[in-house]
């Protein structure tokens, strides 16, 4: 196939311009999908005319093609698998650039300076989202006990969803790690690749790359004798590595100061060729989560994300279901299904309060504007992204999707919704997540509040199933909402005093399994004064 013929391919796409951040929602990365057809068909053609001498992208074009007759049976579901979703940002990414790498050496330089000028036809993902899908998948690996060989098999909670990982996928993960400065799971990934290399021995990624990464990251995570055993490793395979011969040294006079060799012949041992490296046998210290969050807090919001009953069995059984009118009219005929989530604060869920056709149409409308979400700085009140926040959010008026959504939560909550903020619409991407927060602005923080005062309700629509994962989970009280299609959450932020409720702190546990779509709306205190009257003590009830 010529360059000429493949130009007018690429010229035919209608695609967005090239930005980073897809990673952020699994819905952007649908687009992923057509890109990696259209650079399957483009190695096919150019393989067909270098069979001979590029035996090499042969075995790039099989699994390019592969992944995608997997991924094309069904987009969604292939991508709410974190495994299938990093795999995808990695083949565009580090992947593609092996296979430039070769292409560069003969004709297909041309071909693919070709593809670099329709970049923006072609959604490619950047480099920062290869770095954060693996952050995203190690969030995971953390959140859920993931055991790291039972990942890199391809299952996840001991069903298989996905293929195994290559040493090199593996290596990849560590290689993110270690540039993140994460020594705990560049250590775990890195000791995975190690041993897969023994049977995955046609990896571009060499044997001796592996170990400088394991080794440095094993002597920081505080295994100093395993750090000199690997580092013998290393020398054996290249004699006179500079840096390995200085930490051969170093590592042996710090094990001779603690009184574990006495002699460095003592050590001759380790001299002998590894075997399998067992990263259980070290002591390994996972980084911290969340600044600022005590570590109990956080020790809870990972329990609770995990499914685990944290809430006492006295205060559970005091929780009710009933149906509810609030004396609205159409409710006397169709009546609102309420399940009290929590008592104090008053949280409460109410089912069935948004059809699939509702939910269908805001995905739509939303789909094309999201963005990568944004919290409020405390101190200037401007919106920036960040790390503890994943998704892509979009925000729709209320005349841009069916006003009677809007009049319902009103009807329901018995709240005034002219001072209600525009409904955001969230998407999660690999691993997405929004760790513990508050939604009123506490004391001495700076919110956006359009002169409407504090935030004083939150009204959480849920607009997918997720298989695992992606809780709503409130720490400070025991509390796990799961997500179910077509329901809703509700609580109030604020005391009836005004000041913040701490109890109302939640977050969106990282989704493990399937794509989370959640639409919101922000109530603040004006207009309520004769609906949520103030009062002197703290009782958040109704």
């Amino acid at each position: 196939m010529s360059i000429t013929c493949f130009s007018a391919i690429l010229l035919i796409l209608h695609r967005n311009v090239v930005t980073s951040e897809v990673f952020t929602s699994l819905a952007d990365m649908e687009s992923l999908v057509s890109t990696e057809l259209e650079l399957t068909k483009h190695l096919e053609n150019y393989v067909q005319e270098e069979e001979i001498r590029l035996k090499q992208l042969r075995g790039f074009l099989e699994k390019y093609e592969t992944m995608y007759q997997e991924a094309s049976k069904d987009v969604s579901k292939y991508l709410a698998n974190p495994v299938n979703a990093y795999l995808l940002v990695k083949r565009l990414t580090s992947d593609w650039r092996q296979v430039e790498g070769v292409m560069v050496q003969n004709i297909g330089s041309a071909i693919v300076q070709n593809i670099t000028q329709h970049r923006n036809v072609l959604r490619f993902p950047s480099d920062e989202d290869l770095n954060g899908a693996a952050v995203g998948l190690m969030r995971l690996q953390d959140t859920y006990m993931l055991d790291t060989h039972s990942l890199a098999e391809g299952k996840l909670l001991g069903k298989k969803y996905s293929r195994q990982l290559t040493a090199g996928d593996c290596w990849e993960l560590g290689r993110q790690s270690y540039m993140n400065g994460d020594h705990y799971h560049t250590v775990l990934w890195m000791g995975e690749a190690l041993n897969k290399f023994i049977v995955d021995s046609n990896e571009a990624v060499k044997r001796e790359e592996i170990i400088e990464h394991l080794e440095f990251s094993t002597y920081k995570q505080g295994n100093v004798k395993e750090a000199l055993q690997l580092t013998h490793e290393l020398l054996r395979i290249v004699p006179y590595h500079e840096r390995a011969l200085t930490n051969v040294k170093y590592y042996e006079d710090i094990l001779h100061q603690l009184g574990v060799i006495q002699l460095r012949k003592e050590n001759q041992d380790m001299v002998n060729k590894m075997g399998v490296f067992d990263t259980t046998t070290l002591k390994l210290k996972k980084p911290p989560g969340t600044a600022g969050i005590p570590t109990d807090h956080w020790e809870n919001y990972e329990k609770l994300c995990r499914g685990e009953k944290l809430m006492d069995p006295k205060i559970v059984a005091r929780l009710r279901c009933r149906y509810v009118t609030n004396n609205v009219p159409y409710f006397f005929i169709q009546p609102v299904k309420m399940e009290e989530a929590s008592l104090k604060p008053w949280l409460v869920l109410f089912h069935d309060v948004i059809n699939h056709e509702e939910i269908e149409t805001v995905k739509k409308l939303a789909q094309p504007r999201l963005q990568r979400s944004t919290v409020q700085n405390s101190l200037t009140g401007e919106s920036e992204p960040t790390k503890y926040r994943i998704a892509k959010a979009a925000f729709l008026q209320n005349n841009e999707h069916d006003q009677q959504m809007n009049r319902r939560v009103g009807d329901i909550t018995g709240l005034d919704m002219v001072t209600a903020e525009d409904l955001q619409v969230c998407n999660y991407g690999i691993g997405g997540h929004y760790e513990p927060h508050y939604d009123f602005a506490r004391k001495g923080e700076i919110q956006k509040d359009f002169g409407w005062g504090n935030r004083i309700a939150t009204w959480l629509f849920y607009m997918s199933d997720v298989e695992a994962g992606g809780a709503t989970v409130f720490p400070k009280i025991n509390l796990a909402v799961w997500p179910r299609k077509g329901s809703a959450a509700f609580w109030y932020n604020l005391h009836l005093n005004g000041d913040g409720d701490d109890l109302t702190q939640h977050a969106a546990c990282p989704v493990l399994i399937g794509s989370k779509w959640v639409s919101n709306k922000w109530i603040h205190e004006r207009n309520q004064e004769f609906r949520r009257p103030c009062g002197l003590q703290f009782d958040s009830g109704m």
